[in-house]
């Protein structure tokens, strides 16, 4: 390969200059000048292939021995690389995991506080509206007793009435003869009925109150109970209860010899009256 051909293929910027000089050399000043500006547009566009990394590349010729080489390095870097990406990748879904785990924890968390947070403001505002049902019963008693002032204290009975329904609390609807249910009903005591079921509510004491599904107050009832069967009369044990055959036995037999002394002195009776009267007799005729 000449130099010229190897300067064609792969020209820099020195063998441009030299092609420059060339030109300047053999031809006119105007050809000269043109050529000049065209050898410097293809300086500047080789130093822009240059510098934007667009540089021609010779082709090389490899043996097959070096090709091999090449290629088991090249397959040991991609074996490596591929390792390095299980590696990264298997960290990756640890970390994943932990993130995931981690918001699952934190939006549980967030969770079980808006419900704690809740249940206290409930706890609060009944802890709070049960201090005011002392004044809800002298209401009623009021109510139910009096009969000229009945109109006014109907008025602030029910605007107390409205106070507590605002605050979502409203009284347990409980009725006689209903079962008594231990979520809503505190028993007083009980009385044994015949004519009803066991634990029957027969009488309601106290109202009671609940604010959403809190219980503020239980109701207090009386309850009926079943009365127990009789019950039946203890057996005695076997030494007593041969005791007490010997004793019937015995009483049996005194029994027996007092009906038979009776009966003999009752014998000796009758005879005594038969010879008595039989006596008389005789001595008649």
């Amino acid at each position: 390969m000449t130099r010229k051909k190897e300067k064609k293929e792969n020209p820099s910027n020195e063998a441009l200059l030299e092609d420059k000089a060339e030109v300047v050399t053999d031809g006119s000043k105007e050809d000269a000048i043109k050529e000049q500006d065209d050898l410097q547009a293809k300086i500047d566009v080789q130093d822009i292939k240059l510098l934007e990394g667009k540089e021609q590349k010779i082709l090389e010729y490899y043996s097959k021995d070096n090709l091999l080489e090449e290629i088991k390095t090249l397959e040991e870097g991609n074996k490596k690389k591929d390792e390095q990406l299980l590696k990264y990748q298997t960290e990756s879904d640890d970390w994943k995991n932990k993130y995931m785990r981690l918001q699952a924890e934190f939006e549980n968390a967030q969770k079980r506080w808006n419900k704690n947070r809740q249940n206290l403001r409930i706890e609060y505002t009944a802890s709070a509206l049960k201090t005011f049902l002392p004044l809800y019963d002298s209401f009623k008693k009021a109510l139910e007793n009096s009969d000229e002032n009945q109109v006014i204290l109907k008025g602030f009975f029910d605007q107390f009435i409205n106070i507590l329904k605002y605050h979502k609390a409203i009284p347990i609807d409980v009725k006689i003869n209903d079962i008594f249910d231990y979520n809503y009903h505190e028993a007083l005591s009980s009385i044994e009925r015949d004519d009803l079921p066991n634990n029957t509510i027969i009488n309601i004491i106290q109202d009671g109150w609940k604010l959403d599904k809190e219980v503020i107050r239980y109701t207090k009832v009386i309850v009926s109970r079943v009365p127990p069967p009789p019950e039946p009369e203890p057996e005695p044990e076997p030494e007593v209860k041969a005791e007490i055959e010997q004793e019937i036995t015995q009483d049996n037999k005194e029994s027996e010899t007092i009906s038979n002394e009776n009966e003999k002195e009752k014998q000796q009776e009758t005879e005594k009256a038969d010879k008595e009267t039989v006596e008389p007799e005789e001595k008649n005729q």
